[in-house]
């Protein structure tokens, strides 16, 4: 059933319901939830998406799941889908849909069974169609939305920085690591990553729209969507992810 969306001057548009402003004062962390939160961040590169994903994580006390997690986990098993998942990665090509469907489904009924944060899964309607088919009964909580601009995402990803070890993203301009060049989860270096030029990012985004603008109408059709703006501070934008989340859950 699709709800009605209603424009929050917070920087949330909802299709469940009306967000509580966060105001000046920092939103106060969500009380223990009656059962685990489902919930899928979707967002362009440079959205923050990965940031806003491993805050929820901790915020909500559910895993932090990324497609790059599911998938280095399945090869690191040696099973059948991480074999045939090593070849694309090895090469830089997209994973196939239904192997990475696959993947993923292994990878959530072991870390995700009692909830998730998902972050680039899914990427598509296809994969939608499939999570839900991996969910029922039971369905997802909501979908946030993470919206900004392409000039705010140009001149983010121009100053992005990311752990060559493990991953962690940071950002010179507004998230910088404690001590420059040096991860402050492991220990390992950062880095630019060599596509972060413009062009290449233009073009990444392109590509991203083409795929996910047909995904963030249909979880809108699916009464599940929360878009929220994603510009300033990213303190900021948690409070409005977590305004948005626990205006749609009623906090479980």
């Amino acid at each position: 059933m699709t709800a009605s969306e209603t424009g929050l001057s917070s920087g949330v548009t909802t299709a469940l319901g009306t967000a509580p402003s966060p105001g000046a004062v920092p939103a106060p962390a969500p009380s223990p939830a009656s059962r685990a939160l489902r919930l899928v961040v979707l967002g362009r590169q440079g959205s923050g998406k990965g940031t806003q994903a491993v805050r929820l994580a901790e915020c909500y006390g559910v895993p932090h799941i990324s497609t790059g997690d599911a998938f280095r986990s399945a090869v690191r098993s040696g099973s059948e889908l991480g074999a045939k998942a090593k070849v694309f990665m090895e090469t830089g090509e997209l994973v196939p849909d239904d192997l990475t469907v696959g993947i993923v489904e292994e990878y959530l009924a072991g870390a995700g069974q009692h909830g998730f944060i998902l972050d680039g899964f899914p990427r598509n309607v296809r994969q939608a169609e499939a999570l839900a088919r991996m969910l029922a009964p039971a369905r997802l909580d909501v979908v946030v939305n993470l919206e900004v601009s392409t000039e705010e995402v140009l001149r983010r990803l121009a100053g992005r920085r990311v752990c060559t070890n493990c991953g962690a993203n940071y950002n010179v301009v507004d998230n910088p690591p404690s001590v420059p060049g040096r991860c402050d989860v492991c220990g390992g270096a950062v880095a630019q990553r060599a596509d972060d030029t413009e062009e290449a990012i233009r073009q990444r985004l392109e590509i991203y729209e083409s795929a996910t603008a047909p995904l963030v109408d249909w979880y809108k059709e699916e009464g599940l969507l929360a878009t929220v703006d994603a510009t300033g501070d990213p303190d900021l934008v948690t409070e409005r992810v977590v305004a948005a989340i626990d205006a749609a859950t009623g906090s479980l």
